[in-house]
């Protein structure tokens, strides 16, 4: 099958009316001061049942033989028309939790079937533009010796490449994706920015370390 680059070829303005996944909606305020002030705000609609609009599935996995690594997938993304890297990560269907989807969701964007060990609280996306929010789900994925490298499960239309890195890799490998005109999620970077600053400055967490033991 012939591939070619995607790419935006139009953009036009859409009204909320006819936008089956967003609404853009203007909210009416009064701020500290008492002034009546007013801000557009981008909402999703489809909210499901949890009150949550999407999952990140941060994931760590473990290997027999080889160091901890991460799985991050990278796929053209319309709004900023470039390829980006990311966690894998997708909407959460009506009737599920975030912990649900971040197992069907982790699953067929890579094919790995992991366990969530953790998840944040519904957290904004961009509160200065919308009201979309997410939660962050940590999925750990433990390896035998011989796994073979499993069948994604994608959806009529994805095209999502997967990346396994080393986590002692994983900032430095970001910073040379971003040179090379790849678009990283922020939520992505933060994170392998931290477990960076915790590798580079393993006193301080050391310190950290001896507060809470001593507390």
């Amino acid at each position: 099958m012939a591939s070619q680059q995607p790419k935006v070829t139009s953009l036009v303005d859409l009204p909320s009316s006819e936008a089956k996944w967003v609404k853009l909606q203007k909210a009416t305020y009064i701020d500290a001061k008492g002034k009546e002030r007013v801000w557009e705000i981008a909402s999703r609609k489809t909210t499901g049942k949890s009150g949550v609009d999407a999952v990140a599935m941060g994931n760590i996995i473990y290997h027999p033989t080889k160091p901890p690594s991460t799985i991050i997938v990278i796929q053209f993304r319309p709004p900023v028309n470039a390829f980006t890297i990311e966690w894998p990560a997708g909407l959460i269907d009506a009737n599920e939790t975030p912990e649900q989807a971040a197992v069907r969701e982790l699953y067929e964007e890579t094919g790995y079937q992991g366990k969530v060990v953790s998840s944040s609280p519904a957290v904004s996306a961009d509160p200065g533009m919308t009201s979309a929010n997410m939660v962050l789900c940590m999925v750990e994925i433990h390896l035998k010796e011989n796994d073979p490298e499993p069948e994604q499960h994608l959806d009529e239309g994805e095209d999502i490449q997967r990346v396994n890195i080393p986590l002692a890799d994983l900032f430095d490998r970001l910073e040379e994706f971003a040179k090379e005109g790849y678009v990283v999620a922020a939520k992505l970077y933060h994170w392998a920015a931290g477990v960076q600053y915790a590798i580079d400055h393993p006193e301080l967490f050391k310190k950290i370390g001896e507060k809470d033991a001593g507390a």
